[in-house]
């Protein structure tokens, strides 16, 4: 396989699994479970970019606004555009994590974790606020994970046929 064709079946995974988030965030009113049951949020924060066509007919279209309701950016999907980036918000036990999620790669820009006070108290340990930071930065990448499996075994499972068709039902009713 060329290193084009696995960029490309890359984009089409990230795609689908950015528009599964924003269904299921909406289907389901933001709340998902771990795997051991604890309750966490994800939402869209209002802001995602959607593509379609390739090279020189590239169209792209960044559609902001409260909520996740976005109508100009569902139409672009029912259109035949894609999600290419989202702009998401998670939330656990009155934490707050955000970041801007691209399709292409998974990447993370914008990542913002819960405040972590970097204040020392006299005895506190010194390395204490920058292990809390580090814990908030990987709780927030443990929901990313488990999210992406879920879809992952709902995308090659017999499943998926009837989740694209909820998906579909969706995005018509925009």
């Amino acid at each position: 396989m060329s290193l084009a064709t696995t960029a490309s079946n890359n984009l089409i995974i990230g795609q689908d699994f950015l528009t599964w988030l924003w269904f299921r965030s909406e289907q389901d009113r933001g709340q998902w479970r771990t795997q051991d049951g604890a309750p966490f949020g994800l939402t869209f924060e209002g802001r995602v970019m959607v593509q379609s066509g390739e090279g020189e007919s590239l169209e792209t279209a960044v559609c902001s606004g409260p909520g996740a309701k976005l109508h100009e950016a569902r139409t672009g999907l029912v259109r035949g555009k894609k999600v290419q980036q989202a702009k998401l918000r998670l939330e656990e036990d009155g934490h707050e994590w955000r970041a801007a999620v691209k399709a292409e790669d998974f990447s993370l820009g914008g990542f913002k974790t819960p405040k972590v006070e970097f204040r020392l108290e006299e005895g506190q340990d010194p390395d204490g606020p920058f292990l809390e930071k580090m814990y908030l930065l990987e709780r927030a990448l443990s929901f990313f994970d488990l999210l992406f499996v879920q879809f992952m075994k709902l995308r090659f499972s017999n499943g998926w046929s009837e989740e694209l068709r909820a998906m579909r039902r969706w995005l018509t009713r925009t």
